[in-house]
């Protein structure tokens, strides 16, 4: 690789004027005219409010039909505008974890983000990253490549070097949006964005719209609301027919508009675009906790979960490795120094040991260096390093350093390689220095040590012995047994280049001790989980001992233990058995996580499983919240996962966790909220024709209440922070929207407000013997107040709203008082004429409130009873 120099930056940047970024923009590229199609489309709604704009104009009240189509234009308009707005803020959460690729610039090594790269550049490729671009491939080493996005085949496709750049094949060809699988290549750009096979497909490839979850639900619900309102129509329209003296037009013509308003009362206009602010708001909070979401239907399955498989490594621990200790020659050697700064000395009994003396050390050492893909980059002055590569392989690069041995001054050339599987649990090279060639091996000790035969000790190689082998053996527990991972380092030199004899009698040099400390805030995290009914099992491909006591220090539970090998002699039926009482999964394979994962939703938990490596994609696919590594994962697994850790860190699985609760929560809250003022609606129009009174409230006001004074205040529920016990309920299991309780408390919460606005329709006509103008107007300022008097209500289903600051949601204050604003609007301005309103006396305000206070007042006495009586029940 030595000769590829790669494009100058002047170069590049030409190129980049003349192709344009690296993009497929038919796929990343939002239409709004198709969002609006899709908003037409998919809201029924809209398609009943055209029905009673078309009656409207039938029974001469144009002025409705017209305020009804307006109200079409504007459901339509603010339901694209928060749709348009999710999709962007969702495409822009997804930019936040770009794709990375390592190009040759001017001769070295950079990370550039993947939409920079340019035809010719020269980009090197590893296992599990996702091809950026067309090319053709220069070097390779054991490259297999899943090319399902373009054939539909899922087999891997193995690709050769090709021999003359003017005369390649297939095999010599890499495609863009591809995945690597296995080994690593150089190769060079040919094509890029849409002159790539992928971008001439793009045009033809449409994404298949899912219906979320949530919004199935939500949608269900209204579509209960309008037979609701037909049966209810129907039954007063009969009424209405019955005690008319005789038929007549006129008749016909009063029954059809108390249909058109009881129709506009029942329909929720704004539940679509109340639950797309709720989800888009939830995961821009969640963003910023470095959760990033790819499929918006995961936040509600996030308030369901039951069981977190996290792995071990960089999630649960920090992910910064530091070599500790080295075994070796019969010594033990103590290596000072934290992360990634190559300043630190080696220790044999307390003294400070000369590296140059000592030639099986720096065996090992030169071994951890040649056999390694990693590679660091001095920041400056000082001896600290950026890393790039696994913090494993540049742990090892930095303990090197710190004995002066780097990859720069070794002579050799690497001819060939076996690269590092969660499979194999080996890496091997082969190298040619000065005239004869290594074989350097580094790996798990269990696998590794069963592939060598001798030992270094001194200047001599000896035959490796059981004794040894145990006494090897006993050691590492004794490392694992400090929480230290531990790697093991062979080599040989060698005649033949047959890969099949590359593993075959190592000779032995040693053990290297890697601490990677507990994140501090896990502990803390895991109590959270505990008390919030989800249980933890940590996996990890580190041995059982190193496993067990990194268990016990953040506070894990130790139940039973399984290792891979012990899996594998189990069927589905007995995994499922003994899972969920298992803790820690160690030396497991990425199949082994399949299984789990498998057996535990066997079992009926909710899963979330995290993953890095291109082989934990099944697992991540099959589990209900597949959750990806946005610092240390490949790009397949962030492919196929529902959720990125920006940070890698468990505790954002669990701020996850809640925050999907919290927004679940929240839906119910304004679902219930505007079901229950729809309900309060339909309740004042039937109960009064019932009774003999006119109709309290017209069609186009209702058409006010249910956008302006019920969206406003229902959107800003969706922002309620989350209780602060929410992660000490148990999770839900595939619960609705709505349940028993929370049916009963919107029909008593409909009813309250019904029988009070009634009641205020009754004794302003009748009693006050004011006009009929006046008794609506201030029939429609009750019902408002007591809407917004109910949104505060709806907080919490459990606190009270007298003895808490309004500004809890501050977002509801604003909403109540550009509701409070909009109805002044229509009742003191020329808009009067279009509602059919007047002004209306002090006297009728004061009422509206005292009434809007009464029901507050009657709620939190109720709340203060329930708790008594119940206790925290549920959370909300």
């Amino acid at each position: 690789m030595n000769n590829l120099k790669g494009l100058t930056q002047q170069e590049a940047n030409k190129k980049m004027k003349e192709f344009g970024p690296n993009e497929i923009k038919e796929l990343v590229h939002i239409s709004p005219f198709q969002i609006l199609l899709r908003q037409i489309k998919k809201n029924f709604i809209i398609y009943l409010l055209f029905a009673a704009a078309l009656l409207s104009f039938f029974v001469g009240k144009s002025i409705t039909g017209y305020a009804i189509f307006g109200v079409i234009i504007v459901v339509t308009l603010v339901g694209f505008f928060q749709e348009y707005k999710a999709e962007k803020a969702i495409s822009a959460l997804k930019q936040m974890i770009m794709p990375i690729s390592i190009v040759v610039r001017n001769g070295k090594e950079i990370e550039l983000s993947s939409c920079k790269i340019v035809p010719d550049d020269i980009i090197i490729l590893r296992t599990g990253e996702k091809i950026p671009a067309d090319c053709i491939v220069l070097e390779e080493k054991e490259l297999r490549v899943n090319e399902s996005v373009l054939t539909g085949e899922s087999r891997e496709v193995k690709k050769i070097t090709v021999k003359k750049e003017s005369d390649c094949e297939k095999e010599n060809l890499i495609f863009m949006g591809t995945y690597i699988v296995n080994g690593r290549c150089i190769a060079k750009v040919l094509h890029t964005g849409m002159n790539t096979e992928f971008g001439k497909i793009a045009g033809m490839i449409s994404e298949t719209e899912k219906e979320l979850p949530l919004q199935k639900k939500v949608n269900n619900i209204a579509k209960y609301l309008v037979f609701v309102a037909v049966a209810v129509s129907i039954l007063t329209g009969s009424i209405m027919l019955i005690r008319s003296v005789s038929f007549s037009c006129e008749i016909l013509v009063e029954v059809l508009i108390v249909v058109i308003a009881l129709s506009v009362s029942a329909f929720p206009e704004g539940f679509p675009v109340v639950l797309i602010s709720t989800l888009a708001s939830g995961a821009y909070r969640m963003a910023k906790k470095n959760a990033i979401v790819n499929r918006m239907s995961i936040i509600e399955t996030l308030g369901e979960t039951t069981v977190i498989c996290t792995d071990k490594t960089g999630t649960i621990t920090m992910g910064e490795m530091t070599a500790k200790e080295i075994f070796l020659d019969d010594k033990l050697f103590n290596i000072t120094g934290v992360g990634y700064k190559a300043d630190g000395n080696f220790i044999q009994n307390n003294k400070k040991i000369d590296i140059q003396k000592n030639i099986p050390l720096r065996l090992l050492l030169k071994t951890a260096v040649l056999c390694n893909d990693a590679k660091i980059e001095r920041k400056g002055t000082d001896k600290e390093y950026d890393i790039r590569g696994t913090p494993t392989e540049a742990s090892l690069l930095i303990m090197s350093a710190k004995a002066g041995i780097f990859r720069e001054d070794l002579r050799f050339i690497r001819k060939e390689e076996i690269p590092f599987s969660s499979e194999r649990k080996i890496m091997s090279v082969l190298c040619k220095e000065k005239q004869k060639n290594y074989i350097y091996s580094k790996g798990a000790l269990e696998i590794l040590i069963n592939r060598c035969k001798f030992i270094q000790k001194g200047n001599k190689i000896i035959e490796l012995d059981k004794k040894e082998r145990k006494k090897i053996m006993d050691l590492s527990k004794k490392f694992a047994s400090k929480k230290f991972r531990v790697l093991s380092f062979a080599y040989k030199e060698t005649a033949s280049f047959e890969k099949n004899h590359f593993e075959k009698d190592l000779i032995f040099l040693g053990l290297v001790a890697l601490e990677d400390p507990p994140r501090k805030e896990v502990r803390e995290a895991i109590k959270t989980c505990e008390d919030a009914g989800i249980s933890i099992k940590m996996i990890t491909g580190d041995n059982k001992e190193t496993a067990i006591e990194i268990a016990k220090e953040i506070g894990l539970e130790k139940k039973d233990t399984l290792v891979g090998e012990e899996i594998d002699k189990l069927t589905e039926d007995e995994l499922s058995k003994i899972v969920n009482r298992v803790v820690i999964f160690a030396m497991v394979k990425p199949e082994h996580k399949l299984r789990i994962v498998k057996a535990l939703k066997q079992n009926g938990e909710i899963v979330a499983m995290t993953g890095d490596g291109v082989n934990d994609a099944p697992a991540l696919k099959e589990a209900h919240i597949g959750i990806a590594m946005g610092k240390n994962g490949t790009d397949v697994t962030r492919e196929v996962a529902d959720l990125t850790l920006k940070d890698d860190n468990f505790i954002t699985i669990v701020s996850a966790v809640r925050e999907g609760r919290t927004i679940f929560n929240n839906i119910r809250k304004f679902v219930v909220y505007q079901l229950s003022c729809n309900y309060a609606e339909l309740f004042i129009i039937f109960f009064g024709i019932l009774i003999g009174l006119p109709l309290p409230l017209l069609a186009l006001q209702i058409l006010f209440m249910n956008l302006v004074t019920d969206n406003l205040p229902a959107i800003s529920l969706g922002f309620n922070n989350s209780s602060q016990d929410i992660m000490k309920m148990k999770p839900r299991r595939k619960s609705n929207i709505l349940n028993k309780k929370l049916i009963i408390l919107l029909v008593t919460t409909g009813t309250i407000m019904g029988l009070l606005a009634l009641g205020v329709f009754y004794f302003t006509l009748n009693i006050l013997e004011q006009d009929i103008v006046v008794a609506r107007t201030t029939t429609l300022v009750t019902l408002i107040f007591l809407e917004i008097a109910n949104a505060f209500n709806f907080r919490s289903f459990r606190k009270g709203v007298l003895n808490r600051s309004p500004f809890v949601n501050k977002y509801l204050v604003y909403a109540s008082i550009v509701s409070i604003l909009a109805t002044l609007a229509i009742i003191y301005t020329p808009l009067n004429k279009i509602f059919e309103t007047a002004p209306i006396t002090l006297f009728n305000f004061l009422t509206a409130i005292v009434i809007s206070l009464f029901i507050i007042i009657v709620f939190d006495v109720l709340k203060v009873i329930n708790k008594k009586k119940h206790g925290v029940a549920n959370g909300l």
